[in-house]
């Protein structure tokens, strides 16, 4: 079984977005080079980074002002699963994993 992963805005004006997590790595923030641009004063240019290590998501702080909340913990470099919160600045985020089957060679 394979999965997909998103990043999930939860609130402000950003919420509603879902972003597909579907590259070894993408970087959040405000500024113009971060893969994932959300304009929020509350988060830095470059605020945290989502990436993959293995198989296993992951997110780090990129020496951001306000830090990178997960799950109601500060942290530099977190593991995450599905429902996770990641909290940066004002920017309340949630962790989606979508389960897919691999293809039936049975049928």
């Amino acid at each position: 079984m394979s999965s997909r992963a998103f990043v999930c805005v939860e609130s402000g004006f950003y919420s509603g977005l879902a972003w597909p997590l579907d590259r070894a790595s993408t970087v959040i923030g405000r500024g113009a080079a971060a893969d994932l641009v959300l304009n929020e004063a509350t988060i830095s240019r470059a605020h945290a980074l989502l990436a993959f290590r293995a198989e296993q998501l992951f997110v780090q702080d990129l020496g951001s002002t306000n830090g990178t909340i997960v799950n109601g913990v500060i942290g530099q470099q977190v593991d995450l699963k599905h429902g996770d919160e990641i909290k940066m600045g004002k920017l309340v985020l949630r962790i989606r994993v979508e389960r897919q089957p691999e293809s039936d060679s049975d049928a």
